[in-house]
């Protein structure tokens, strides 16, 4: 009896190990999926591909080569051993002595499965491609602007070929968009930090852009920057505005049982935190003038705070803190009615704050206006307004005490002064460039003088 059990046994195993043979061969009979990104037909050799693979069996194996004239030469390979089903390889192409022209990328992804007996299913994926190492050519069709400290100019150029990426450079890192044109130009109206020096600014704005293979261009701008001055105040605080603030404000600090400290922390962390959201909300532009002539102002209205005023503050003597004031506080009657600046879109209303109740309106072209400390809201966000058209009235929301208007333009991100926006004669030298009229772009009013029927007063917190 075992005499015969045992061949039958061994004949069983026989089929089995045949069976499971036959079985990985018919389960998996395909190399692992393979995506590229970016998907793109044109390369430099600073170009990086991010290679996904994808196989139930895991990925065991990928390489890269280029075909061209009939010769395939490999320039990557690596083999992996963790049986990962899933994972993306960044292959850097620099390392591929790639030289101009088309060319064809062959891509191999092989599994981990039996297949092939033990070598497993290999996957080729073949991409026309052309490498590029020219930089795009910008050519610059506006003069060199005069702009002020605090205030901002334009810029119209063309490119050579299809470009993305691509506006003002700033001190090497802060990039303010262009916005691509129907004439196939590009348009950029950018800041002049208040916070820089005119000797600065000159040497840090250049332009830049980016084509579809990865090549960047950047280029030095000529501008002519001037100084501007603003105003310097020392501010003492009372204990009996720390207790308003505190009544008013200890909302935005939860858990701060202390008035100064309170107060301290509405000056310093939530500011910032409310000009981050604000830069947040004017990153996205509509890409054309929205706006049509010169900015209006808050009627029959007193200046009681300009552009850029630096408070330094101190209590009992002692320095706790400082601020900017970045805007025009105009005071009116109690309650007035506020129009809007100029025709655009209304991008938010809400409590935002030190600026209590605001509402901010897109003009384009990256230009915004920003009306805070209001009491209510006769807009909401996506509605389109035009110049003059009621959006609320003035309160004093907000780190505010005093019924007036908090109002700001916005630019690139970047808080500018308003003044040159309520001059109709600087606004149209803007529109001229913007439209390829060619004009100098002439030297901006000084801050603290103003085109509307806005008058000085004494200044308010």
């Amino acid at each position: 009896m075992r005499s015969r059990l045992l061949p039958n046994l061994l004949v069983v195993l026989v089929l089995a190990v045949l069976a499971f043979g036959v079985w990985s061969f018919v389960y998996d009979m395909e190399g692992p999926e393979i995506a590229v990104e970016p998907k793109v037909d044109r390369i430099s050799p600073n170009t990086k591909l991010a290679v996904r693979m994808k196989d139930k069996a895991g990925v065991r194996e990928l390489s890269l080569a280029i075909r061209r004239d009939g010769q395939v030469q490999e320039f990557y390979r690596k083999r992996y051993e963790d049986g990962l089903t899933d994972r993306t390889e960044t292959v850097p192409l620099k390392d591929a002595n790639l030289q101009d022209g088309a060319f064809e990328l062959e891509i191999k992804a092989t599994d981990g499965s039996l297949a092939g007996f033990g070598h497993g299913n290999t996957r080729t994926l073949s991409l026309p491609m052309t490498l590029d190492t020219q930089p795009p050519r910008l050519s610059i069709k506006t003069l060199p602007p005069h702009i002020g400290r605090g205030g901002c100019a334009v810029i119209r150029y063309t490119a050579s070929e299809e470009i993305h990426d691509t506006g003002v450079l700033i001190n090497g890192n802060f990039l303010v968009p262009a916005f691509l044109q129907k004439d196939g130009s590009w348009v950029c109206i950018y800041p002049f930090p208040y916070r820089m020096s005119p000797q600065d600014f000159r040497k840090s704005v250049e332009i830049t852009a980016a084509d579809g293979a990865g090549n960047v261009t950047r280029s030095h701008i000529t501008v002519m920057p001037f100084d501007r001055k603003f105003k310097d105040d020392k501010l003492t605080i009372t204990d009996a505005f720390l207790g308003r603030v505190y009544e008013k404000l200890s909302h935005l600090t939860p858990g701060v049982t202390d008035p100064m400290q309170c107060y301290l922390a509405v000056n310093d962390a939530v500011r910032r935190q409310n000009m981050e959201r604000l830069f947040e909300l004017t990153r996205s532009s509509a890409g054309a003038m929205l706006w049509n002539g010169g900015f209006m102002p808050l009627p029959r209205a007193a200046v009681r705070a300009n552009f850029a005023d630096h408070r330094t503050l101190y209590y009992n003597g002692q320095l706790i803190g400082e601020a900017s004031h970045l805007g025009l506080d105009l005071a009116s009657l109690r309650n007035a009615e506020i129009p809007a600046a100029n025709d655009g879109r209304v991008v938010f209303t809400g409590e935002l704050g030190v600026y209590g109740n605001l509402c901010l309106i897109d003009h384009g072209l990256g230009v915004f206006s920003l009306y805070a400390h209001m009491q209510n809201f006769d807009v909401k966000t996506g509605d389109a307004v035009t110049k003059g058209q009621i959006i609320g009235r003035t309160d004093q929301t907000g780190l505010a005490f005093g019924d007036h208007l908090h109002f700001g333009i916005i630019v690139g991100g970047i808080e500018v002064t308003p003044i040159e926006w309520l001059d109709p004669k600087w606004v149209k030298n803007i529109v001229d460039n913007v439209n390829g009229v060619a004009a100098p772009q002439g030297q901006a009013p000084q801050a603290g003088q103003s085109s509307g029927k806005a008058t000085k007063g004494k200044r308010r917190r």
